[in-house]
């Protein structure tokens, strides 16, 4: 196997600018969530506040859907009917 010592000469090492070790490493320790939108979202969401904001209604939308967010009406279980046989 071939071993490249080198970088591709369409890249140069000057235009990379200077490396910073750890430089999001506070970041990562918080358990960020890294999500990448398409340039069509990107557009209708510019900032990580608008995708919060979003997400959060939907949230909200999809528990009042499916009542997750109600109270039960019923405390106690149903009594078994008497069978008849």
């Amino acid at each position: 196997m071939k071993k490249v010592e080198e970088i591709r000469a369409e890249y140069l090492r000057d235009d990379l600018g200077k490396g910073v070790r750890g430089k999001h490493y506070a970041e990562f320790k918080k358990g960020s969530n890294l999500v990448l939108l398409t340039p069509e979202l990107s557009k209708i969401f510019p900032s990580n506040e608008a995708v919060n904001a979003a997400l959060n209604s939907l949230v909200g939308v999809a528990r009042s859907a499916t009542g997750l967010d109600r109270r039960p009406t019923r405390l106690r279980p149903r009594a078994k009917a008497a069978r008849t046989g």
